[in-house]
């Protein structure tokens, strides 16, 4: 059955599935080129050498984005396994006292705004025609037939991670030396505009304030960063 809308609004899960999708993909997209800019833009402050900062990018796009990989895995992971033991409760309670779930189903459509006799009846076609999706979707938020897969969510975290981080590590290795630093910063600076406001715009939010935010932020990392860098340097560490 086609999900409602308003005003072009669709209020179906799988929209919203993808939004939170398309959302953490942009985060993840942030995070590759925060941390990397920092990273390499401190590198910079110390030395100018192509191959320290190239080996420096790498190492840091890389182990970001299995970071990112194996969090997601072990989050998603843990969420599954909760799905998948919360249906384990529910089917067996399904099975061992019927009529107090079907009673437990219509109160709950009750408190969704229907009257007794009109959420009785709702309630028994909805156990006739599948007990546990009915009460997985209505007393426990889930599908059943779309349970999180960490796996994934750890291939989605790590792409946009690695998409996010090459640019940082290109933008500091491609150009000339004397170009690198500023190549590097007003690069960055663009893309971080543009993932405020992506996830601004996902979440229906204002984005001036997280553009704001986003570009402050990784002003800031990178100004860090590179003053460490320069310091390391001159003490000749």
């Amino acid at each position: 059955m086609t999900e409602p809308t308003h005003g072009g609004e669709a209020h179906g899960g799988a929209l919203g599935e993808r939004l939170n999708w398309l959302r953490a993909a942009v985060l993840g997209a942030n995070d590759g080129i925060v941390s990397t800019a920092g990273l390499v833009v401190g590198v910079a402050g110390a030395t100018d050498s192509r191959s320290a900062l190239l080996t420096a990018g790498l190492a840091g796009l890389l182990a970001g984005s299995m970071s990112m990989a194996a969090g997601e895995y072990v989050s998603v992971s843990t969420q599954r396994d909760s799905e998948m033991a919360a249906l384990a409760l529910e089917k067996r309670e399904l099975r061992e006292q019927p009529e107090a779930e079907l009673e437990e189903l219509t109160q709950m459509l009750q408190e969704r705004g229907l009257s007794h006799d009109i959420a009785r009846e709702a309630a028994e076609q909805l156990t006739e025609r599948d007990a546990l999706r009915a009460h997985a979707r209505v007393e426990l938020g889930i599908d059943p037939d779309e349970l999180t897969n960490p796996w994934h969510a750890a291939w989605a975290s790590f792409l946009a991670f690695t998409v996010g981080a090459l640019l940082p590590l290109l933008a500091i290795v491609l150009p000339p030396a004397g170009w690198r630093l500023w190549v590097t910063v007003v690069s960055v600076l663009a893309a971080l505009v543009l993932t405020g406001w992506s996830s601004a715009r996902l979440g229906a939010a204002e984005p001036g304030r997280a553009v704001l935010r986003n570009a402050v932020g990784g002003a800031l990392a990178m100004g860090v960063t590179y003053a460490a860098g320069v310091l390391l340097g001159a003490a000749g560490v």
